[in-house]
């Protein structure tokens, strides 16, 4: 979803926590990798609570929550009108599903955006089911989260497609046979999905 979907920037959130981290926080968190911390948040094993106490600690930071929270969603920016018409279009021709990893906090935060910009309630319209990380208590790469996406889906790897914008993640959906494709930085997925011959 983050940089296909939904206009993402984790230079944001970085940039934010740096202003009262002690500790630079590109050293636990950045788009190819991040800390324990974060991948327990990502898979729902620990409470929103525990992550902002547990980061606090991390960087030594004794403010206010609000501030930490702030700083954590900066990183979600927008969602483009256009990117919904190619999820319809995308609906239309084929079986569909989001596949993020996302924790509680960021979904709570995205999905008012949608309410309140876009009228729209979540992406269950959008897609045939979605599988968010924090509520399967997996993520990706793991090769887990793609198998049971494609097991509890009856879905054929080989005639499968994945489109991430991290290239681990396509790399892990590639281990498993599925299809993987990298949405490089700028390109929209419309135009990538044109280019695959798919819409």
């Amino acid at each position: 979803m983050g940089g296909v979907i939904i206009n993402l920037d984790i230079n944001k959130s970085i940039k934010a926590f740096n202003a009262f981290s002690t500790q630079p926080f590109e050293e636990i968190y950045t788009q190819a990798k991040q800390s324990d911390l974060f991948n327990s948040f990502d898979k729902g094993t620990i409470s929103q609570e525990t992550f902002f106490y547990e980061l606090a600690k991390t960087i030594g930071y004794n403010g206010e929550m609000d501030v930490l929270y702030n700083a954590w969603n900066a990183m979600l920016l927008d969602f483009p009108e256009h990117r919904f018409d190619t999820l319809v279009s995308a609906k239309q021709r084929y079986n569909t599903f989001l596949l993020s990893n996302t924790n509680e906090t960021h979904i709570e935060v995205f999905e008012r955006d949608l309410r309140r910009t876009h009228g729209i309630q979540n992406f269950e319209d959008y897609f045939d089911k979605l599988y968010y990380s924090c509520r399967l208590g997996m993520r990706k790469p793991d090769a887990e989260i793609f198998e049971f996406v494609l097991n509890e889906n009856k879905l054929n790897p080989t005639e499968t497609i994945f489109i991430d914008d991290s290239i681990q993640h396509v790399k892990g959906a590639g281990e498993v046979g599925i299809n993987a494709h990298l949405l490089e930085k700028n390109m929209e997925v419309q135009t990538l999905l044109e280019k695959l011959n798919l819409l």
